[in-house]
């Protein structure tokens, strides 16, 4: 009996004052051997040491037995009720639930992703004109144009399509000078509509004709005395716009 005081005297309870539901470390001064009981539950037990807790709100006894032949019985483990004196027991009223705020990350990360995108495309927009203004080339009127091109067919004896060439070019000048001798006529259609001092354009249009669709007849024509009298042309058009000015 004096022994299994003595026992009961060293044994720790952690912690001192537990509540129901907490976990209870019991330390033993020798290894321990605990009797089944209906009050608690052992968690965790080693030789010393037991862990037990309960869910009665009252304090309850153990016994067993300490150092294989030292018997204890009735060590009372106090353990407090969570509920305050006289506790009606009536369910605490919830408090209302907190209203979340708004979510605003999204609208934040869609107006990024706008922003950047106007920004790709005005960059895309910016580069692109400043392309367009580098390689924009100056207007060429048309008798300019024609003047080139058949100075550059008089320099260039050896092209089997000068011919050809010069009647194409000189659709396209009178398309540009002459709204009523349009490049959707045909030769048959532009000479009958030729004023005398055209004429000209006639026998270019033949030539042309004649080595574009008779591959086997080649052109008969003096291609330096016909272009001569083709810049004839532009020159008697200027001097009209020059009178008209």
């Amino acid at each position: 009996m004096i022994l299994a005081l003595l026992a009961a005297l060293t044994v720790t309870i952690s912690p001192p004052a537990p509540r129901v539901g907490d976990l209870v470390t019991v330390e033993f001064p020798a290894a321990v051997a605990l009797d089944p009981s209906p009050e608690y539950e052992v968690v965790s037990k080693t030789d010393r040491r037991v862990v037990v807790r309960t869910f009665a709100p009252k304090s309850f006894a153990m016994s067993g037995v300490v150092g294989g032949n030292t018997r204890f019985t009735k060590l009372v483990v106090p353990v407090k009720s969570v509920l305050q004196p006289k506790d009606d027991l009536a369910p605490a009223p919830l408090a209302p639930p907190l209203e979340a705020p708004y979510p605003r990350a999204p609208f934040i990360a869609i107006a990024i992703a706008a922003l950047w995108a106007i920004a790709a495309w005005a960059l895309v927009w910016w580069r692109t004109a400043r392309r367009a203004v580098k390689t924009a080339r100056p207007v060429v009127r048309p008798e300019e144009r024609f003047r080139r091109v058949v100075a550059a067919l008089r320099a260039n004896a050896s092209n089997p399509r000068r011919w050809s060439t010069l009647a194409d070019e000189t659709r396209v000048y009178l398309a540009a000078t002459r709204p009523h001798l349009g490049s959707d006529l045909t030769s048959s259609e532009i000479i009958p509509r030729l004023a005398e001092e055209e004429q000209i354009v006639g026998e270019i249009l033949r030539q042309g004709d004649l080595e574009k669709f008779s591959p086997a007849r080649r052109a008969t024509g003096d291609f330096d005395a016909v272009s001569v009298e083709a810049l004839e042309l532009v020159r008697e058009r200027e001097e009209v716009r020059e009178v008209a000015a």
